[in-house]
């Protein structure tokens, strides 16, 4: 699979690399942070998603708790404003 434009950038700029771990490393750990990664992390489970899965899970809209499988393409693309 062919490296995005930002996976490109963060391979010739290893400084700006380092600065947004340790950026998303401090959002992480904020409450709006950490519950992102925690029901992100259960709906895997329950929609029985492993590491390395070509799929996500995909939220219903609205809801924090529900959502399905889907393709990456799918889950990841850009919504017209």
């Amino acid at each position: 699979m062919a490296k995005s434009r930002t996976q490109i950038y963060y391979d010739k700029n290893p400084e700006a690399n380092q600065k947004r771990l340790i950026q998303q490393k401090k959002y992480n750990q904020t409450g709006k942070g950490t519950e992102l990664r925690v029901r992100a992390a259960e709906l895997r489970a329950k929609l029985k998603i492993a590491k390395g899965d070509p799929r996500d899970a995909g939220h219903y809209k609205g809801s924090k708790t529900n959502g399905r499988p889907q393709s990456r393409k799918t889950n990841r693309a850009r919504k017209p404003a």
